[in-house]
């Protein structure tokens, strides 16, 4: 009994750190935002995470436990589903409520949206159609060529994102012109080194703790009978809260490109990142990887790009087009319990 206690108030002491290394983490991403201007200011917060979270994926492959060929699968494909549909259906229903309409430069988005559907296809879908091995799995040759087709693909889009179509990502100049955020002071040089610093460890303390509280959940997952690969979409909400509160803030506050650059940016990173890694990984220590999705998922995936270029193809947003995302969201979650 008292270990119990003991231990649940572990778990709470755990959580409420957790909750202030995300505040932590959003103000100072903010800050490097104000002073980089967008779209770099939620690229660097999307790229910190991502590295973090590579790392952690890594390590866990290299342990060799129970499970490890199939985290990077549910952690990428966890990661696109929350960012498609929980995060952007909020930031969307949030935004509704508050300002009616909101407007963005779909140029940018729907640009985002095709790369990240690629991007999916060629990770999630084709070890599941491919016929030289059994199972969802790729060769040796075809997880070299994913890894360097996926890195090759993920430098390109960066490279349009900020350097040849960078107002694509920017505010429309209405939007910019009633942005208070944009018209305030930047903050000074050393403030926006500090900033940067102190948001590095705050993303590290939000990963090092969701890593401690994994074997809590892992135990409340068996404890229910509930399928493992619920284990790794709890992890990746606790991971993905940095950006997914960024992300609800700036829709609170009219910024919705904010928002969309952050949420697609980051599910975009999960895979261009995290994949090209996983995969030299997975070749230099012959590792075992599966990466192909059930069909059940693969629906559920293609359903909610299919809604997602619908909702960002006019470049407004209602309440209801958050709405939708967010059943698809709660759907998503009830068949991952109950397959």
């Amino acid at each position: 009994m008292t270990y119990l206690l003991s231990q649940t108030w572990f778990i709470i002491l755990l959580g409420i750190i957790l909750i202030g290394a995300v505040l932590t983490a959003v103000h100072h991403a903010e800050v490097v935002a104000h002073k980089t201007g967008e779209p770099f200011g939620t690229l660097i917060l999307a790229l910190c995470i991502t590295v973090i979270e590579t790392s952690l994926i890594v390590s866990l492959m290299l342990t060799g436990h129970e499970g490890s060929e199939v985290i990077a699968r549910d952690a990428v494909f966890a990661t696109i589903m929350i960012i498609m549909n929980g995060v952007i259906g909020m930031c969307i229903f949030i935004g509704g409520l508050s300002h009616y309409e909101m407007t963005f430069r779909n140029e940018g988005t729907n640009s985002i949206l095709a790369v990240l559907t690629a991007l999916a296809t060629f990770i999630l879908v084709l070890p599941v159609v491919t016929v030289s091995t059994p199972g969802p799995t790729f060769t040796t040759s075809q997880l070299a060529f994913a890894g360097i087709a996926t890195f090759a693909l993920y430098t390109a889009f960066l490279f349009f994102q900020t350097v040849s179509h960078r107002d694509y990502y920017l505010p429309q100049s209405k939007d910019r012109q009633t942005d208070h955020h944009a018209h305030a002071a930047k903050p000074s040089n050393s403030k926006a080194v500090a900033s940067s610093v102190l948001l590095f460890i705050a993303l590290i303390a939000v990963v090092a703790l969701a890593k401690l509280l994994s074997p809590t959940i892992e135990d409340a997952v068996s404890a229910a009978g509930a399928p493992k690969a619920v284990v790794g979409i709890a992890i990746a909400m606790l991971v993905l809260l940095p950006e997914s509160f960024a992300a609800l803030r700036a829709a609170r506050a009219n910024r919705l490109q904010s928002s969309l650059n952050l949420a697609l940016g980051s599910a975009l990173a999960s895979i261009g990142l995290t994949i090209p890694a996983v995969a030299a990984i997975a070749i230099l220590f012959e590792l075992p990887l599966s990466l192909g999705i059930s069909n059940l998922n693969m629906i559920l995936l293609y359903l909610s790009f299919f809604i997602g270029a619908l909702t960002l193809a006019i470049g407004r947003t209602t309440l209801l087009q958050g709405v939708v995302h967010l059943i698809i969201f709660f759907e998503y979650l009830f068949l991952s319990l109950v397959p």
